[in-house]
């Protein structure tokens, strides 16, 4: 599944050096603005226990993780809505994108310039709000111009809803708040997420630190957190200088005694690259073979028919059944003939919700 996260935040803010953590495609970083003038996409590993454990157990020939893409997009300033600096092209960019992961600085260093001469997370966050609220209200306009005279006669019940639900939006929006905060049902979201609404998609903020702010952040996390707190948005705190630095090292003892040293058990790279999984409502089911050990990326809510056509469309066509062990079994018992023999195989039909951690084999025929 080709999703993406976008990286966001004004110039300077860290996105390109957390980029390159994230990513063995290195992006440009350097202290100045719009050093990132095309995004640069790297595909990035979702890190997985469970994968690891059963790769223990299966000894597979092979072992394939889930993977994500990242899209690291060029800096934006104020007039972004209007054409300025990046602007139109930093808002498209955005539009191709699944969710935003919001990067703000949230340290002071005299020696790295801030685009607005100042540190202030708030005031950057607004900036970028604004711009995206901006292009929004604009989109929404087009459309209420389009469909208001069919709503208006009353023959048109699709174009009625529409004018209705984007009546609400435009109201929130000059209000200065983001779409996706707007008191709109789901059922409301989906019908208009064909529109592409920039401040419809979900945010991931992150605030960039200085090293001794990274385990108990600082009064800009503070206020970030605070600003925040109505959006239902995850708020993570890494430090990108400390995550470059995890990155030169070779090994993963290496790695763990760094971060021991700092007091963290995890790098905040595999903290964040979790939040986007989870940010883009994604989910995680296995096949385990010896040929093959595997994790595949589908939606929350995906039945059993639709996960197996993640694999191939062949198998939703043609789907008979699904065989499930739950993961905990398959750990617990050491082999899926072990959970046969136990009685912890399932056999599941078409209206089966697949549950993260499910380890299947789909029967099917075409």
């Amino acid at each position: 599944m080709a999703l993406q996260c976008g990286i966001v935040g004004l110039p300077n803010v860290g996105k390109s050096t957390l980029f390159n953590c994230l990513s063995n495609a290195k992006a440009q970083a350097a202290n100045f603005p719009f050093c990132t003038i095309e995004p640069n996409v790297g595909v990035i590993t979702v890190p997985d226990e469970r994968l690891t454990r059963l790769a223990e157990l299966v000894q597979p020939q092979r072992v394939v993780p889930n993977t994500i893409e990242i899209v690291d997009i060029a800096g934006l300033v104020k007039g972004a809505s209007k054409g300025e600096g990046l602007g139109n092209q930093f808002l498209g960019n955005i539009r191709a994108t699944n969710a935003i992961i919001h990067v703000l600085r949230c340290f002071d260093d005299g020696n790295v310039i801030h685009v607005d001469g100042s540190v202030d997370p708030i005031r950057d966050k607004e900036i970028i709000d604004t711009e995206l609220q901006l292009k929004d209200l604009d989109t929404v306009d087009k459309r209420i111009q389009k469909v208001e005279k069919m709503a208006k006669t009353g023959g048109n019940k699709e174009a009625k809803k529409t004018f209705d639900i984007l009546s609400v939006v435009k109201t929130h929006l000059e209000s200065g708040k983001s779409v996706r905060t707007a008191p709109l049902t789901e059922e409301d979201f989906l019908f208009i997420e064909e529109l592409g609404l920039l401040t419809q998609k979900p945010v991931l903020y992150v605030c960039n630190v200085e090293e001794t702010s990274v385990v108990a952040g600082n009064n800009y996390v503070n206020l970030v957190k605070d600003a925040v707190k109505d959006e239902k948005a995850e708020v993570l705190v890494i430090s990108a200088k400390i995550e470059s630095e995890i990155a030169e090292l070779e090994s993963y003892e290496e790695r763990q005694l760094f971060l021991a040293d700092l007091g963290l058990t995890e790098s905040g790279v595999n903290k964040l690259i979790r939040a986007a999984y989870r940010l883009l409502n994604l989910s995680t089911y296995f096949t385990a073979g010896v040929q093959e050990v595997r994790a595949w990326t589908i939606t929350k809510g995906f039945t059993a028919p639709q996960a197996a056509g993640v694999i191939h469309s062949d198998f939703e066509k043609g789907f008979i059944r699904a065989e499930v062990i739950k993961y905990e079994d398959f750990v617990s018992l050491g082999s899926e003939n072990a959970c046969k023999e136990a009685g912890k195989l399932g056999v599941e039909g078409k209206t089966y919700l697949v549950e993260d951690g499910d380890i299947m084999h789909f029967r099917f025929n075409v």
